[in-house]
């Protein structure tokens, strides 16, 4: 799993670079590239021009901000190996140990390491920046998908299909094209490594696709529970988590994220 996603990522850090730099001249250098390709997950390789210049502002304040979720995810795996100790039901176990797991993996990873990741290369004057943007605060799926919840794939989706397709087939279906590209990238994420799921994560982001163009609709109509601060945030979070077990199949939780635990089931 982790060799497929390291192989797509880079040869999609390629592309992006190349879309990106195809107007204007490449001032990367080779230690500057190789940087950004294989120690930054972001997508956008300008930040790396400033490779070697003096440290930005809010770098110790983003390594303290990953330490501590990742401290945070730690106790959360700890917690759902800790319930598969207590006498509850099959089925109540399965479930409270996957969300529990999911959620202290992601807080290590999404909001942990890569936020130690981006504060360390602002140390050396490269302008990185958190790639997980406090995704319980949106407010629209749009906002959700496009500005909190893993930049490095809306930039990446941005550059290589949205832009230079949206003057072609219209914005709607350029984005459609995006989603449906993510769907593709997590199948290969998700579905391949287990060999089980195939369609599930595309699925989802299709969902999502499909819900982010009735979001634009809803507004375009000044529908006014999109304009409700608390209720728009119960639309959004409601359909980023209740499609989640087409994205995060039930084979995927058994062989990849108990053992990731050191836990079966």
């Amino acid at each position: 799993m982790l060799a497929i996603i390291a192989t797509t990522f880079t040869a999609m850090k390629v592309i992006a670079a190349t879309e990106d730099y195809k107007d204007r001249r490449l001032t990367l250098t080779f230690i500057q590239w190789l940087a950004f390709a294989v120690g930054w997950a972001g997508m956008r390789a300008q930040p790396f021009e400033k490779l070697g210049a003096g440290p930005l502002p809010n770098a110790w304040y983003m390594v303290r901000f990953g330490i501590s979720r990742v401290i945070g995810g730690g106790l959360i795996v700890l917690l759902a190996r800790y319930i598969t100790t207590l006498p509850l039901n099959r089925s109540i176990t399965h479930f409270a140990v996957s969300v529990l797991l999911l959620t202290g993996f992601s807080l290590i990873l999404h909001f942990g390491m890569l936020g130690i990741s981006a504060g360390m290369w602002r140390f050396s004057g490269v302008n990185t920046y958190f790639l997980f943007r406090a995704p319980a605060k949106a407010t629209s799926l749009t906002e959700f998908w496009s500005k909190r919840w893993n930049i490095a794939f809306s930039e990446m989706t941005s550059l290589t299909i949205f832009r230079p397709l949206k003057n072609k087939i219209g914005a709607p279906a350029a984005l459609m094209l995006a989603f449906m590209f993510s769907g593709l990238l997590h199948e290969l994420a998700l579905s391949v490594p287990v060999n089980s799921g195939y369609g599930l994560p595309m699925l989802y982001f299709i969902i999502q696709g499909a819900l982010v163009l009735l979001e634009k609709a809803l507004n375009y109509n000044k529908v006014m529970f999109l304009r409700h601060k608390a209720l728009a945030h119960i639309w959004t979070l409601f359909w980023v988590i209740a499609p989640s077990p087409l994205l995060f199949h039930a084979k995927f939780i058994k062989e990849i994220v108990w053992p990731l635990a050191g836990l079966t089931f």
